[in-house]
């Protein structure tokens, strides 16, 4: 491996490097930078015009911050109070959200005022951000002259970090908060995550699991909330609020309570005085992420109460301060008897939610994954996002790869991401989106928002695989605004990270949108997923959990693959679905081919509607997935002198890993299929028997 200290000083800034792409496009920007009109002494907008300054430091001489206007053009950032302080007029009142901001260009005594309101001071630094991206990534000042708003008021990251410093389903590294079951001492490193995040808009980071162990149920106790106060300080610089993964069981595990019933009246009130604990040290404090009653975790159901009798006690606890708890529905039956073809995990979450809906308080959000097993490669869209039109739902991403190469492979998630958010979930006749039911406009919802689980630890790249960066990125693009396209995020996060390089552009970015099929390719058939190592889920393993209590997910025989979700002959689950949705996946002949697998059973010989059957697809696509691979370490070869020489190496070691780990899921996953069938491949290509 390369060392450390050479690759920090190439990737550590990730897309903040600030080289600047094209000094002609800049041209129509450096005539504002000569001063900087600051009205505010405001944390967040002060570190904004840091940012700024940053940023342009390389490229013109440094700007004076003026507290008045100039008699000269100038750059003038501040809220929308701020400019309508100075005299300056503009019509933003009713286009402006909180956290949106507006680019344009004002007269001032015959001078021009480039211009950055936000409706708020989180406004402001977003807009900082964009005008930075637009600079560096070579978008002409005509072009970053804008009004933009989120779409998602909550844009939120869940770390799966333990106080011992490991990272749950983590592959860049330890954590960056925790330590030997501590909170660091030294923030520096918290706080460039911050100015990271701040530049995707990301407003929230939940800094624990949410498997929430011994030592991490005391992070709400005066042993560790005023060190989480020292982090919460931090990210309140960056328009970031930090939130924490709860134990449900507290108030018996460090309560010295006798129950959690979350209807005995004790329980509420240590949970109040909990709340009242924590906003003494953190005001901003935006409130609890719970697993309860999911993979041995512990809640309501132990006392008879439902997933909303435990979510209302939490919220009624923050309601006055403002804060939200964020519930999981990633609840079933982890106990399954394989040989019981009735239990399908994939209806669970929707039959323990959907009976629930209108039931819970208004600071209450259900967090749902996008699909309904556990974030597969390839998955149908979870039906319960159609299905709870009187309850707030966040869509929940998981960034770090855990079933998608491990940080390993390249695998680029945003194509996944947009096929779920631009599904149309029918609930209220076409054109109900699920990036519609999540922001909250379809169903009128209180809080709307996307969540991901982090990718990052204290690799020297942040993300372990420097292209693994595109993710996190891709993600906060993406939850600022879903209808950003897959291939203008990427093609802007490459701009940003490796500068404007033709040949890397049209290396990388392709690349990045077709890494996601060939990782299907060579893993995971139409629809399947799951067939990887227990425990650890790396590398294949056809039967690894097909006769385990967690589930069973292909029901592969010597005649036939797939599992009957089908209400006529299977475990009835597409009923979960709207029409005309239900009725497309109950039919095998409407079932799009990619998620045939998930939905039907059937032979081998079965005819895709590419005229090839299920087997010659499998042997078909575990080939081609290889030498799709391959091509692209080949590709990366050709950037060597392009890239800095830190990065290209850590890339191509990280490549040379996925051809090597493609063929052996080829290799493994079509011997498998030929022992189990006997049928040979069309092409006569090497399967070992």
């Amino acid at each position: 491996m390369i060392s450390e200290r050479k690759f920090a000083a190439s990737m550590y800034d990730c897309w903040l490097k600030y080289v600047l792409c094209d000094d002609k496009v800049f041209d129509g920007y450096k005539d504002y930078f000569k001063y900087i009109v600051v009205k505010s002494s405001d944390r967040i907008i002060n570190n904004a015009v840091e940012e700024l300054k940053k940023a342009l430091s390389s490229i013109v001489e440094e700007a004076e911050v003026l507290d008045y206007m100039p008699k000269s053009n100038c750059i003038f950032i501040g809220t929308l109070d701020d400019f309508k302080a100075e005299g300056l007029k503009v019509d933003l009142e009713r286009k402006l959200k909180s956290e949106g901001f507006a680019l344009n260009v004002v007269k001032k005594d015959n001078h021009n005022v480039l211009s950055i309101i936000g409706g708020s001071e989180k406004g402001v630094l977003y807009g900082v951000f964009h005008i930075i991206r637009s600079i560096f990534s070579g978008k002409s000042l005509e072009d970053a002259l804008c009004i933009d708003n989120p779409q998602n008021d909550f844009r939120i990251l869940n770390h799966w970090d333990n106080m011992d410093g490991n990272i749950e389903r983590g592959y860049a590294g330890k954590s960056i908060f925790f330590k030997d079951n501590r909170i660091v001492d030294d923030l520096s490193r918290i706080k460039d995550y911050a100015r990271l995040l701040a530049s995707i808009a990301v407003n929230g980071v939940v800094i624990n699991n949410v498997n929430v162990h011994e030592q991490e149920t005391k992070l709400i106790t005066d042993e560790f909330l005023p060190d989480v106060a020292r982090i919460a300080d931090v990210f309140r610089g960056y328009g970031i609020k930090t939130y924490l993964s709860i134990n449900f069981a507290s108030p018996v595990e460090i309560g010295g309570l006798s129950t959690a019933d979350p209807l005995n009246d004790e329980v509420k009130k240590w949970w109040k005085d909990v709340a009242s604990k924590i906003y003494s040290y953190i005001p901003d404090f935006g409130g609890f992420l719970v697993k309860a009653d999911s993979e041995f975790r512990p809640g309501p159901f132990t006392y008879g109460r439902n997933h909303a009798d435990g979510a209302n006690m939490l919220a009624e606890a923050l309601k006055p301060y403002g804060g939200i708890v964020i519930w999981r529905t990633f609840v079933y039956n982890c106990m399954v008897d394989w040989r019981d073809r009735s239990t399908d995990r994939a209806k669970a979450a929707y039959d323990n939610f959907k009976p629930l809906d209108g039931k819970f308080m208004d600071n209450v959000v259900l967090q749902v994954k996008n699909g309904p097993m556990d974030f597969q490669i390839r998955e149908p869209i979870t039906p319960l996002f159609g299905a709870m039109e009187k309850t707030n739902v966040f869509m929940e991403f998981q960034i770090t790869q855990e079933y998608t190469g491990q940080q390993k492979h390249l695998c680029y998630l945003v194509p996944l991401w947009k096929e779920a958010l631009d599904f149309d979930t029918f609930a209220k006749g076409e054109g109900s989106f699920v990036k519609k039911v999540v922001n909250g406009s379809l169903f009128g919802s209180e809080h709307g928002g996307i969540v991901g689980v982090a990718n990052i630890g204290d690799s020297a790249s942040w993300t372990g695989h420097p292209l693994a960066q595109s993710n996190l990125y891709g993600f906060g693009r993406l939850a600022w605004n879903p209808d950003f396209s897959s291939r203008e995020i990427a093609e802007e996060w490459v701009r940003l990270t490796f500068g404007c390089d033709e040949d890397v552009l049209n290396t990388v970015v392709p690349m990045l949108l077709e890494s996601r099929e060939i990782y299907e390719e060579y893993t995971s058939p139409l629809g399947i997923g799951w067939m990887v190592n227990p425990g650890h889920h790396y590398g294949p393993n056809i039967d690894g959990y097909e006769y385990s209590h967690w589930g069973t997910y292909h029901y592969a025989d010597f005649k036939g693959i797939g599992v009957d979700r089908t209400v006529e002959t299977g475990t009835g689950y597409t009923a979960q679905y709207k029409e005309p949705v239900a009725k497309m996946y109950e039919n095998i002949d409407t079932c799009p081919d990619e998620f045939l697998l998930f939905f039907h059973h059937v032979p081998y010989s079965h005819k895709l509607k590419s005229g090839k059957t299920v087997i010659q697809h499998i042997y078909d696509t575990h080939f081609e997935g290889v030498e799709r691979a391959e091509k692209m370490r080949e590709a990366w070869i050709k950037l060597k002198g392009k890239i800095d020489d830190e990065t290209y190496k850590a890339v191509l070691e990280r490549f040379d890993i996925q051809v090597v780990d493609a063929k052996e899921w080829r290799d493994v996953v079509n011997t498998y299929f030929y022992r189990k069938t006997g049928i040979k491949d069309e092409h006569g290509r090497k399967i070992y028997e």
